[in-house]
């Protein structure tokens, strides 16, 4: 008679040995693809930089600018950084997850020497956590170093917008974290536009803002490019 305690690792063997070879000699599993949230109207956004990449490509090792509409709305990008290789791969309404689930389509290909990302704002709005957002940017930077792990990813910080007062609190908790952790991370960056977006009263100055108090008007712009000068550079 079977020792009891022995059924189950027959079973399991027998189990084993029923498989096909292949199932049995499966290697471990490819890494986690970021659950999507993109809508189809992003579609669109990925046959336009196709479109743009085979008409005018960007140059390979340059400096990308990538993430949600603060990015894609960004029509002095060039200008604000004369003589630096920037282009912009920002499309509007984008989570942080987003740009992880394209960056084999919008990030890789271009083996830019740095990624300036910014993104956030609209995930905690859509009720994600601060520590939901810490872990989103994290999964970027490693899925952006895992194949080019000499890239350095520049975070923008979220900024602070009169529309999302309400959200104040878990962007500050979202920034710090980030901010803390990239610290710890080769080839990162992390830059504070939160606080020089500011007045005196510690509330988002609405003069950076256009009517729907969400999106800046270029003296907004020009907070970022004096914040992101000193780096926006190949070095």
């Amino acid at each position: 008679m079977l020792h009891r305690c022995a059924r189950p690792v027959l079973l399991a063997l027998a189990l084993g040995a029923a498989l096909p070879a292949s199932a049995r000699t499966r290697g471990p599993a490819a890494p986690q693809v970021p659950t999507q949230v993109s809508n189809v109207a992003w579609a669109g956004d990925m046959a336009q930089f196709a479109a743009q990449d085979a008409a005018n490509p960007p140059p390979r090792g340059g400096i990308e600018f990538i993430g949600s509409s603060s990015i894609r709305m960004w029509e002095s990008l060039a200008a604000d950084f004369p003589g630096q290789p920037v282009f912009n791969r920002g499309f509007g309404g984008s989570e942080v997850r987003d740009s992880t689930w394209y960056a084999d389509r919008i990030v890789i290909p271009y083996a830019p020497c740095k990624v300036f990302f910014y993104a956030g704002d609209n995930d905690l709005n859509s009720g994600r956590s601060p520590a939901q957002v810490h872990d989103d940017v994290v999964a970027f930077v490693k899925r952006v170093h895992r194949d080019l792990p000499r890239t350095t990813v520049e975070y923008i910080s979220i900024k602070p917008s009169p529309s999302r007062a309400n959200l104040l609190p878990a962007i500050n908790e979202a920034n710090a974290m980030i901010k803390a952790t990239l610290a710890t991370l080769p080839n990162t960056g992390y830059t504070d536009v939160y606080t020089p977006m500011l007045g005196a009263d510690g509330q988002p100055r609405a003069a950076l803002f256009r009517e729907d108090m969400l999106h800046m008007t270029p003296e907004g712009y020009a907070i970022w490019r004096k914040a992101l000068a000193p780096k926006v550079q190949c070095n």
